[in-house]
């Protein structure tokens, strides 16, 4: 595998030749290395985005980019608000996010 390009963004899309794409499978066992529980798959804006489980039980949504996996945008639902976190240069890595009780 050639090495990934950085991610490309314009708001909240991913432009990244889908021969530089990593699999949907691999993009769910990222998440769940991290401990979520992804519940769907789909490409919106070139990018993959994950719904599913935090480790809390809490509600996300993310997208990544499709290649790294970096983080583009990420949502999570938190006693019935939402809050949208999108990603700057460079990326956001989910570390960095904090989460409320």
């Amino acid at each position: 595998m050639s090495p990934a390009s950085p991610v490309l963004a314009s708001g909240d899309e991913c432009y990244v030749p889908m021969a530089q794409w990593q699999s949907r499978s691999s993009a769910i066992l990222w998440a769940e290395s991290r401990g979520w529980q992804v519940h769907r798959v789909k490409i919106d804006d070139g990018c993959y985005e994950l719904y599913g489980l935090d480790g809390n039980g809490l509600e996300f949504e993310v997208k990544i980019d499709p290649s790294t996996f970096e983080i583009v945008e990420f949502e999570y639902e938190s006693h019935g608000y939402r809050t949208r976190i999108y990603a700057t240069d460079p990326p956001v890595s989910i570390s960095d996010i904090e989460l409320e009780d």
